[in-house]
Parts: C-alpha cells; structure tokens; sequence
C-alpha cells in the first residue's frame, strides 16, 4: 500500500490514527504526538464537534495545529473506518463507552466495546496498519480476585464471574481478549499493544470533566459529604499519553501489555488531605471525615450506585509498573502531582462551586 506522507524539511512524518479525538485520554495523546512532529488523523461521531474540539486542543497548548485533520467515524458502524485508515501508519484505538458502576443494561457499554474495539481492527489490518496500542484499563486486570497481598501486574485479567466486576469491567475485559484472540488468528504481520491505566487524573481540557476527574470534582463541590473507605490507584493522564505513545514506538513493546499505574492505591481521605494542603481556601468544601462502613453497606441495600463500592471496602489493590519502567523507559508523575493538576484546572476554568466560607 502507498502511504500517504506529508514531507517537511526533507522528513517524512508518519501518521497516526486517534480514535475517539474528543475524548479526555485522546486529547492528550494528540497534543503529545502533535509536539513530536506527526501527523494526526482523529476520529469523531460527527464531524461537527470539530471546530469545538479544536479549540479545546488550542486552548490546552496545541502546537502544529496544521498536522491535525478529523474525520468522522463511529464505533457501532462500519462506515467511515476505511476512510479513517487510509495511509495511516499506526493507530491508537482510545475510544470506548466509559461508564463504571452500576447500569441498567450492560449491554449498553459492552457491546460497542466489544465490536467497536473489533470493527478498528479489521479496518486497521485492512489498511496495513504496523501497530495498534489499544487502551484497555485497569478493569480488565484486578476486579473479581479475592482480597489479598497480591501485586497486580499485565499477567493478571479480571475474572469476569467474580465479585465487584461491574459492566465497565466486564467491557473492557471482553474487549481487549477479543482484541488479543484477533492479532492471534486474523492480524497477520499487524502488532498489538494494550495498555492498562489505573484511575486517570490530571489537568482538564476545555470543560468537560472526564474519568476519575470526576473524583476531584465531587469533592471540591461538597457533594461528598464523608468519605467512604475506599482505595483509589492513580496516575497522571499526561503520563498515560506518554505511555501510548512510547508504546507505539519502541520495537520491544509489540505484542505486550502493560499496566500503567504508579505508587500505592491512596485513600479517599488522602486524597482530601492532598487538596486542602495544596489548595489551602479553594477545598473547603473537601471532607474530613470517614464513613463507617456498617453506613455504607446499609446504603447499598438501596442505592446501586452505593452497592458496586461494597466490594472493595477497605481493600488497597497492589500494582507494579515494572514493565513499563522497563520496556517503555517510562517515568510517571507522583499521583499528589495529577490531583493537584487536575484540581487547580478545575478552578480555573470554574467547573466547581464556591468553598464553604469563600
């Protein structure tokens, strides 16, 4: 196939292939692979989200604005992939219904998942694509295991008839071993790399909170009103976009996972502890206090939202990011550095409320 390149300065750039261009993740790995010289190629639903999304890019500090284009591709349809992959060299597959917790049909998150998730692959090995980095997650690694000192790593999948795998776990699961069972039996000379981010925080683009932002947001506004006893691994969304990236770069990593976390699962109230250190007035609607889990599990009884938590009360889940240490020459932020971001970007672009007393 002739790849269609774009030649400056007597360089000839690749181009890479962002699925999901509006999303939280993506927006990131775009202003990433935009700094290092590429030519990106973004899918969207509707082409006319574009002038929207590009201004959130702008406004987060985009450079080379001209090597971006978009195109318009949907997860649940056939149409416009074909397109999408045309002269692309390499594809990062980031888009994926994100719904954790309780919901009424799973199907509604697994399916597009799933399919989605297949429906790029073939178009990619179609198109001859070299690499596909798939973002799966931390719900394809540690949910359903008993509560033990067991250190989560890549080798580790969900086990899908366990407790606490909610649909979002589910999701991810059977969207990534459909991805690994389509490398395996149809890819060809096509690599696979999935990547395994723990909670993604870090600063927000535009006005859209996504991800475990949501978190932060929940505690800045007050709508937390204690905390309950739950344990939260973090890593920066800058540094997950670094990891996609390195993992369609460095030749090691075809073929592999990799889990993308770094340092101990934080408690609620540490995370609390963090942002009124470091936002001094600007938490004052951030908690203090625990709550019990006897309150929690009699609130679960009512409220499924409160019933999905149930399961890891009190539990810290271990992780180790030594493969990507090693194979990726990865090195994350500390999680106090992606709460903070995410936070003071909160404030600035006033998506919370006013503190108590402010």
């Amino acid at each position: 196939m002739i790849r269609i390149t774009q030649n400056m300065g007597g360089m000839t750039q690749q181009r890479i292939l962002v699925t999901g261009g509006s999303g939280f993740i993506a927006g990131h790995i775009i202003l990433q692979l935009l700094e290092r010289g590429y030519l990106v190629r973004a899918t969207l639903r509707s082409l006319g989200r574009e002038d929207s999304v590009r201004q959130v890019l702008a406004g987060a500090g985009m450079v080379n604005a001209e090597a971006l284009s978009f195109v318009s591709a949907d997860l649940t349809d056939d149409a416009g992939w074909a397109e999408a992959m045309t002269g692309v060299d390499n594809v990062m597959h980031v888009a994926s219904p994100v719904m954790p917790g309780h919901v009424e049909n799973e199907d509604d998150v697994i399916v597009p998942a799933r399919e989605g998730t297949l429906r790029v692959l073939r178009a990619a090995h179609e198109a001859d694509v070299r690499r596909v980095v798939l973002t799966s997650a931390f719900h394809a690694v540690s949910w359903g295991h008993p509560h033990d000192d067991h250190v989560f790593t890549e080798e580790d999948w969900t086990v899908l008839g366990g407790p606490g795998v909610d649909a979002y776990a589910k999701a991810k699961t059977l969207a990534e071993r459909a991805a690994w069972d389509f490398a395996a039996t149809q890819g060809g000379t096509m690599e696979l790399v999935s990547l395994l981010p723990v909670a993604v925080m870090g600063p927000v683009m535009g006005s859209s909170v996504s991800g475990a932002n949501h978190i932060i947001q929940s505690m800045l506004n007050g709508q937390i009103p204690r905390f309950p006893d739950l344990y939260i691994p973090i890593v920066d969304v800058r540094d997950v976009a670094a990891a996609h990236i390195r993992a369609m770069e460095k030749p090691d990593a075809a073929g592999q996972r990799f889990l993308i976390s770094n340092g101990p699962a934080l408690p609620m109230r540490e995370i609390g502890n963090i942002l009124r250190t470091h936002l001094g007035p600007d938490a004052g609607n951030v908690p203090t206090r625990n709550i019990p889990n006897i309150v929690t599990r009699i609130g679960a009884l009512f409220s499924p939202a409160l019933r999905a938590n149930v399961p890891d009360l009190g539990y810290a889940k271990r992780t180790s990011n030594n493969k990507a240490h090693r194979l990726l020459d990865w090195h994350p932020r500390t999680p106090t550095e992606a709460i903070v971001a995410a936070a003071q970007s909160m404030i600035t672009k006033a998506l919370v409320g006013t503190p108590a007393g402010k």
